[in-house]
């Protein structure tokens, strides 16, 4: 499957329900909304966001629709102007749960369709146009049909694009299409990765690329390496531990296989300090009279 793309991602907009507040900027687990997005077309060549120029997590082509405020479709032909790819994904700057798997799938979808659009459709089988992967040369053709036809492309409906597209549907949960609209709809995503069952994988995410960690690593054995350095040592042993296998993992040349021999190799120290504490490698207490050697064992002194 030829991967080759390059990423659009949309970031103007007024955001009137959200009082003009500047939504890709506003924060879901300590992210901006649109670091989250960008975070997951990382495989992109280029990556081109439409809008003011913020401070972002990684390096992207900055660039604005003619006139500014012009619509999605406006922007979204702004956008394409600066690719190269065969591929493009198109995508708004204001969901918090989109994920490398969406895009992924998107992209195989198109390749394997030979279609010229995958668009992911939400829970209820809506069109989501803007979580999408396109051709690029039939969606430049459209763009440049429906700005000869209407005059401009402000103000027009994205619909009016993808109804002239084939496309083939990506079905989803509605969470990788949930978009922040409304500020109840951020107070819902901000309260849903701290959930127990998300929690966790959430804030190691936010963790790495705050410190710009690339790297995928299992994070059950750390757990359980904590936990045995918790149990078998002491509790401040847990995440002296972990950062100890990390500093070392980093020495050997970094990489999963670095962590997952480190950690293996604490694992067992702290297994065998655990043994030690409770006593289980210790021989068993000799007999009363029944000293090695003893006269009263009665047998070879020198064994």
């Amino acid at each position: 499957m030829d991967t080759a793309y390059d990423a659009v991602v949309l970031a103007g907009g007024a955001a009137k329900r959200l009082g003009g507040a500047d939504k890709p900027s506003v924060r879901v687990g300590g992210r901006a909304l649109l670091d989250r997005v960008l975070a997951a077309c990382t495989g992109a060549g280029r990556t081109v966001v439409v809008g003011g120029r913020r401070t972002t997590a990684r390096p992207v082509v900055w660039t604005r629709e003619d006139p500014p405020g012009g619509g999605p479709a406006a922007a979204l032909d702004a956008g394409v102007r600066r690719c190269e790819a065969p591929t493009v994904v198109v995508l708004s700057a204001d969901l918090p749960f989109l994920a490398h798997a969406t895009v992924d799938r998107l992209l195989a979808t198109l390749a394997d369709s030979g279609r010229e659009g995958a668009v992911l459709t939400d829970g209820e089988g809506r069109d989501q146009p803007l979580v999408a992967a396109y051709r690029s040369e039939p969606l430049r053709r459209e763009l440049a049909l429906l700005a000869t036809e209407h005059g401009s492309l402000s103000g027009l409906p994205l619909r009016l694009l993808t109804q002239e597209l084939d496309l083939a549907r990506v079905g989803t949960d509605s969470l990788a299409s949930f978009d922040c609209d409304t500020w109840e709809d951020v107070s819902a995503a901000r309260a849903r990765i701290r959930e127990h069952g998300h929690v966790l994988d959430e804030w190691i995410t936010a963790v790495k690329a705050e410190l710009g960690v690339e790297l995928d690593v299992d994070t059950h054995t750390l757990l359980d390496l904590a936990r045995d350095a918790a149990h078998g040592v002491a509790r401040p042993a847990a995440p002296l531990t972990t950062f100890l296998v990390g500093y070392a993992a980093a020495q050997a040349g970094g990489g999963p296989e670095a962590v997952a021999d480190a950690a293996r190799k604490a694992v067992a120290l702290a297994a065998r300090w655990a043994e030690e504490s409770d006593g289980a490698d210790a021989p068993s207490a000799p007999q009363a009279g029944r000293v090695r050697g003893d006269a009263t064992d009665g047998g070879d002194a020198a064994g």
